[in-house]
């Protein structure tokens, strides 16, 4: 099993993306297609992961009035447990930790429930209560 992770670069691998947020976000979990895809697509940084060269996994990141924010993790179904989602954590961080716009800025994010233990392996801690966002429940995290 080959496991790679990509900065995205071509319409293509994007195509791609989009395609694994659908399948996760849209019909999987219910997320009105409007609130999945917004006017930070162009200007965020996007990631994708490759189980044995198939699309499996992506993620963005974005500096916004408050940081830096990752988002839009996603994973589908069959390729979850093999160490997509650590590698896409993984490599966004390393990419944000490498662009010098993003030098002192927080880092923060909104974890679902399911997904709270990932990111507290890379050092991030919730802030705040749950709050719900396109219907499900989240953190909002922190890395410390």
């Amino acid at each position: 099993m080959s496991l790679q992770v990509e900065k995205i670069t071509s319409d293509e691998q994007l195509k791609s993306a989009f395609w694994i947020r659908t399948q996760v976000f849209v019909q999987e979990q219910g997320v009105d297609p409007n609130a999945e895809y917004d006017e930070h697509e162009s200007s965020s940084a996007h990631f994708l992961a490759c189980l044995d060269e198939k699309p499996v996994g992506t993620a963005r990141w974005r500096i916004t009035p408050n940081g830096v924010k990752l988002e839009r993790f996603a994973v589908l179904e069959a390729a979850r447990g093999k160490g997509v989602g650590q590698a896409l954590v993984a490599i966004v961080l390393k990419d944000i930790n490498s662009t010098p716009e993003t030098e002192g800025l927080i880092k923060y994010l909104h974890s679902q429930l399911s997904a709270v233990p990932l990111y507290s392996k890379f050092g991030f801690k919730k802030v705040g209560d749950i709050f719900e966002e396109c219907n499900i429940n989240h953190y909002k995290m922190q890395l410390a």
